[in-house]
């Protein structure tokens, strides 16, 4: 990769242009086998009618096999028809399509080839036998998967639609071979299949992909069903199973991803049977970016394939709507409630959909926000609040009186350096942060409503005959002046656009909220500076938060005394 540089370690570089299979020594097919062996890296296998071996990167190759096909002569002269002949390596037959090493035993191979026949060694190619399913005929053998959970099973792929036959073929054995059990109930009987695969995580548990989606077993291959989702109807060539994704390679198309089988793994015919049920989240790798980041939607590209959300996503299954509320509850290892998500929200960010059936939410793993007040402008400053550290979380569901709680892990980024120590210095002071940009706001808030109410006081006075309510108005004015000073310190009032921060110097809340995208911005402990600044922006809010407290408490009561005099309506 420095260097750019490649190298050809082809197994035999003879080049067969214009030569039909039967004249070459070795015959690979264009979609020959190249596989790594899952039990030492240095050893890599390819095959063509026979099964090479190369410890050295390529530098040379050794045979571990005899010709494992039918090596049917008449089945290997050039191909096309009386115009054009194709010669070009990439339609031979009699090849080993499948080659297929033991998760468990690096002396097991499985081998499949495109005439029919499978073979297997278990002493490293010394010696090889031929174990093909009797009722399997001629066809080409797309896929084995040996069992990630016992080294005796196995799964087999095949095709015939090259045939005129449509059905599909899948076996299992269970004792290396010797014995086969076709495995296609539930399957369309003109749905061919290309592959199968075994999930890692839960024995029993099978996945396949033919002509027209995925379908998936849960009992061994006893019986199938749909799995295809909003999946186009597109040709699955292969399929494979990582970090509880199911990924699907659709042919001349795109790969499509099935984000979370953690739903498929818990899955009991006692949680079908259940009114309502709460999956075990997978754990959470704590990852910036995506739903870290800003508080905008994430934008989408025409043809280009959505990352997973990041946070914790939680599946719950509701056989039906319910008429009350639901609650979807996230807390912490010490059982404190960090949010609350509800159907009967009390504000429209804590809101819950549900529907009958699966559902899933997705929380970003933020604790709550600081508060916002109306038409509120910030310049390079927000109020999401921070993220949780890494470690032990709880989700609880609730339905009326029926409630469920799992637990899950938030694990740390192993790229990052910082340590758990650090994290959580890091959302301690966050959350100062918050809090004190929560403080700002909602002075605001209350600064307005109280100017709002004496406002309406001074109009309500200046109603009464004889210049009665006077010094009501004066009053009122008198308050309001106060309190517009404090306001314009805390929040720039003369913001009317995002871009009146240019003109106008942003205030204490908008500098408050601005220091913890400094501290956010990666995942360190907070700098010295950064603290001092809090603490001097802290201490500056704190003055105009006495000023509005001795006007509420002293200048508030008194002007209500004196609007009661003249029976009109006091300040709340």
């Amino acid at each position: 990769r420095r260097t750019e540089e490649e190298r050809n370690v082809s197994v035999w570089p003879d080049n067969p242009m214009g030569w039909g299979a039967a004249e070459l020594k070795y015959r690979f097919n264009w979609t020959f086998p190249i596989v790594h062996s899952p039990q030492n890296p240095d050893v890599l296998y390819a095959a063509g009618n026979v099964v090479f071996k190369s410890t050295n990167e390529g530098q040379s190759w050794a045979p571990i096999s005899p010709d494992l096909t039918r090596n049917d002569k008449a089945k290997q002269g050039p191909s096309g028809g009386p115009i054009t002949k194709d010669n070009t390596s990439i339609e031979y037959y009699n090849v080993v399509f499948a080659l297929a090493p033991s998760p468990h035993d690096s002396n097991t191979i499985w081998a499949g080839t495109d005439d029919g026949l499978v073979h297997l060694t278990r002493d490293g190619g010394k010696t090889w036998t031929n174990v093909t399913p009797r009722d399997l005929p001629e066809a080409l053998v797309s896929i084995i998967e040996p069992s990630p959970h016992d080294p005796a099973t196995a799964y087999v792929a095949a095709t015939r639609y090259k045939w005129d036959d449509f059905r599909p073929y899948l076996y299992r054995t269970t004792d290396y071979g010797r014995t086969w059990r076709r495995i296609t109930a539930g399957l369309p009987d003109h749905h061919f299949v290309r592959v199968i695969r075994a999930d890692p995580a839960r024995r029993g548990l099978l996945y396949a992909g033919g002509e027209f989606g995925v379908y998936v077993s849960f009992d061994d291959g006893q019986r199938w069903q749909s799995l295809r989702l909003n999946l186009p109807v597109v040709p699955i060539h292969d399929l494979a199973v990582r970090d509880h994704d199911l990924i699907a390679a659709t042919h001349g198309r795109s790969f499509w991803i099935l984000d979370d089988l953690t739903p498929l793994h818990q899955l009991t015919d006692a949680v079908a049977r259940a009114d309502r049920h709460l999956y075990r989240p997978r754990d959470v790798w704590r990852l910036r970016g995506g739903g870290f980041g800003g508080e905008g939607p994430r934008r989408r590209v025409e043809g280009v394939g959505e990352n997973p959300p990041n946070g914790a996503v939680v599946y719950f299954y509701l056989r039906e709507k319910p008429q009350g509320e639901v609650r979807l509850e996230f807390l912490d290892a010490r059982d404190s409630v960090i949010r609350r998500f509800s159907t009967a929200p009390r504000a429209p960010s804590d809101s819950l959909r549900i529907e009958a059936g699966m559902n899933r939410f997705v929380w970003n793993l933020r604790y709550p926000d600081a508060s916002r007040f109306p038409g509120m402008i910030m310049w390079a400053g927000g109020t999401q609040g921070p993220v949780a550290v890494p470690g032990t979380y709880q989700v609880r569901l609730s339905v009326g009186d029926w409630s469920r709680t799992q637990r899950f892990e938030v694990k740390k980024d192993p790229r990052v350096s910082a340590t758990q120590d650090d994290l959580q210095a890091q959302f301690d002071f966050l959350i100062r942060i918050r809090d004190r940009v929560t403080a700002a706001n909602d002075a605001v808030r209350r600064i307005r409503e109280v100017k709002d109410q004496l406002k309406a006081a001074s109009e309500r006075a200046a109603a009464l005959p004889d210049g009665a309510g006077r010094d009501i108005g004066r009053q009122a004015d008198s308050i309001t002046a106060r309190l517009s000073a404090i306001e314009a310190e805390i929040y720039q009032v003369r913001n009317r656009s995002s871009q009146d921060p240019l003109n106008y110097p942003i205030r204490l809340n908008n500098k408050i909220a601005t220091l913890a995208g400094a501290v956010a911005s990666a995942d360190a402990r907070p700098t010295d500076q950064a603290v001092r600044v809090f603490e001097e922006l802290s201490a500056a809010l704190q003055v105009q938060l006495d000023r509005l407290r001795a006007v509420l408490d002293a200048d508030i009561p008194a002007f209500n005394r004196l609007v009661r005099e003249k029976d009109v309506p006091a300040v709340r």
